[in-house]
């Protein structure tokens, strides 16, 4: 008898999902990648029945839901996992992208109801190849909820003129050097969603350029927490809104005129569905990986400096500032050669 309870343990388990209700499905048109979410076990389809434009068997599964990312939207790529892209000209010349997660089960029989989401996501023809994103600085969602309709969100990132977070500035945002360090308020906001639907800050950084796999960045939020102690979140995935501010900064060896990039990885979350709120930084380990599961959103901002004239002369104020570092330069030389 031992023998035969040592061969059922390690007699493989087949894994059965619970099937769920298929009239659900949530899009997410980023800039740089389409992110399309079906509840878990449509119908009774597990993950690897379901593929992506009947190409690639890429779901992944996240809590609640299986994902489905594009992650190429090179206008010239016709076939990155069966998407097709169509061209509007006139006088606002659009791109559309067309994709669908359908079932296929390759047994003889078929018991469950087949499945086909096909979504689609519009952009402006501006595509920056270099930086492999389309020049827009908001997000779509659409959340189709089968009887209930369709609904249309835009997500936006946003510099706000203080801490009550009620008036954005205009783009481009420009900080002064003199400035550096200041509070910099940022809200991402979903509108358009009731407030079921939850905005969920998961990373963001910074770069010296407008890629955001640049290697040179400063982190600010990591896995939902700040990544030191400038950075303070004020709200994140309790409402259709969340706000944080970070203490402004510019990268070494930059030029007196500059730009700094900021990239916010960001997911809407479906507050009836799942439990939206991350868990308290506190109980987290500090060396856990950032595994993505949002689009990117990004901000521009402009650092101008102030310190020098046009001719290239040092203001007065300037120059008294350097007077007094080199007097106090000279101060601390004759001081140590006296001891």
């Amino acid at each position: 008898m031992a023998s035969v309870g040592a061969i059922l343990l390690f007699l493989p388990v087949a894994w059965t999902c619970s099937p769920q209700k298929a009239d659900y499905v949530m899009v997410s048109c980023f800039p740089n990648a389409i992110i399309a979410n079906v509840p878990e076990c449509p119908y009774g389809w597990e993950i690897d029945q379901l593929s992506l434009g009947g190409v690639c068997y890429s779901g992944i599964r996240s809590p609640g839901y299986f994902r489905f990312v594009i992650s190429d939207l090179t206008p010239k790529n016709h076939s990155y996992c069966g998407t097709l892209s169509e061209y509007i000209p006139g006088k606002d010349p659009r791109y559309i992208f067309y994709n669908s997660i359908v079932s296929n089960d390759t047994s003889l029989t078929v018991r469950n109801q087949p499945v086909n989401y096909t979504f689609s996501c519009i952009y402006r023809a501006a595509y920056l190849v270099n930086n492999a994103v389309f020049s827009q600085r908001v997000a779509t969602v659409y959340v189709n909820n089968g009887s209930l309709g369709t609904f249309r969100s835009q997500l936006s990132m946003s510099v706000f003129t203080n801490s009550k977070f009620l008036y954005a500035r205009d783009a481009p945002y420009v900080i002064d050097t003199s400035e550096i360090g200041s509070e910099v308020f940022m809200g991402i906001e979903a509108k358009g969603l009731s407030n079921r639907f939850k905005v969920v800050i998961n990373n963001c950084w910074a770069t010296p350029t407008p890629y955001s796999t640049d290697k040179k960045r400063w982190s600010l939020i990591f896995n939902s927490c700040p990544s030191d102690t400038t950075v303070t979140i004020f709200e994140n995935a309790k409402d259709s809104r969340s706000m944080f501010k970070f203490n402004s900064f510019r990268f070494q060896r930059l030029e007196k005129v500059s730009t700094v990039w900021l990239h916010c990885e960001v997911t809407v979350c479906d507050g009836e569905r799942l439990n939206c709120i991350p868990s308290p930084c506190s109980v987290r380990s500090p060396s856990s990986e950032a595994e993505p599961s949002g689009g990117i959103l990004t901000a521009e901002f402009q650092l101008k400096g102030n310190s020098f004239s046009n001719n290239g002369s040092i203001k007065g104020t300037s120059l008294f500032i350097l007077l007094l570092v080199l007097i106090n330069t000279c101060c601390d030389l004759v001081n140590r050669s006296e001891m």
